[in-house]
């Protein structure tokens, strides 16, 4: 009987978002990249100040939806709404990305997917050589995706948009397609997921003048769990540079086509995972010390 007491103290000192997450098994998606993957659509600059605002405007396929989450900051699961980037793109202005878009695109075609766990790590402005392993962008990576996969979590894909910002320099772009490979192959070692399906967006734009030899790059990666999407093509604010709002839900419905058109199987981690252990580890705790003193 008191054992009893202690499970359902621990069960009420969870929160209600995470009670129902223990329920299912999260469907791990990780967002990243740079500014089009965290979101720039609806956001436009003062001219007077230079800082960007973002209009508010959220689409239909952008609404929240009680079956898709995101991931934190601060390693919690919390409803998703736009802009789901804003705590780790946080220096930045951020609008509407590809993220909810593909969400709900996935469960409107597949009713029966589950629920969805986003978990946003793009940062605007950032170059291929600052998401090679050992540095903060990668790691941070890693270690946002193990604590997803450790509170119940399976890997179903990476989203990855990034490469605007080494169309600069020649020597980036000679360089380009060897640190990209070499970001998938550690990604997919250090996440103990070899198959994981990454869905690469090909670049639309760029900050200099090889774009073109960038997406050739993307397009020749040469690995076989990497599948293309090409967003040539699609509308860009006036900068010229970021996708527009329209253009990122059109974005977010091309990769859930592709997703759905893969449809990959679990590739959970052989590490065991501890549902919402990321939860208010203090009512935890509090808990397993009342179940000590009840038992």
């Amino acid at each position: 009987m008191l054992s009893f007491i202690a499970l359902a103290l621990l069960a009420y000192a969870l929160p209600i978002e995470c009670q129902n997450l223990l329920k299912h098994k999260l469907n791990i998606i990780i967002l990243a990249g740079q500014s089009n993957m965290a979101g720039r659509g609806g956001v436009a600059n003062e001219t007077s100040t230079g800082i960007g605002t973002w209009d508010g405007v959220v689409p239909p396929q952008c609404q929240p939806n009680p079956s898709i989450f995101r991931l934190s900051a601060d390693l919690a699961w919390v409803k998703a709404r736009e802009p789901i980037h804003a705590d780790i793109d946080a220096r930045k202005t951020d609008g509407v990305g590809p993220g909810m878009s593909f969400a709900n695109a996935v469960l409107t075609k597949d009713p029966n997917f589950g629920v969805v766990g986003l978990v946003p790590c793009a940062v605007g402005g950032t170059t291929i050589s600052q998401w090679q392993k050992g540095e903060f962008l990668y790691e941070q990576l890693v270690k946002r995706a193990d604590m997803a996969q450790q509170s119940g979590g399976v890997y179903r894909a990476m989203l990855w948009y990034q490469g605007e910002a080494d169309t600069v320099n020649e020597e980036d772009v000679e360089l380009y397609k060897g640190r990209l490979k070499t970001f998938f192959d550690n990604l997919s070692s250090d996440l103990h997921a070899p198959l994981l399906p990454i869905f690469q967006v090909i670049l639309a734009s760029g900050e200099g003048p090889y774009v073109e030899e960038v997406r050739e790059a993307q397009l020749n990666i040469g690995l076989p769990n990497v599948k293309c999407v090409d967003a040539k093509g699609l509308p860009l604010e006036p900068d010229d540079l970021h996708l527009t709002t329209q253009a990122q839900v059109r974005l977010g419905e091309m990769l859930a086509d592709a997703y759905l058109r893969f449809k990959p199987r679990s590739l959970q981690s052989n590490n065991v995972p501890t549902p919402c252990s990321n939860f208010v580890p203090f009512f935890i705790i509090t808990a397993q010390f009342l179940w000590i003193i009840l038992t």
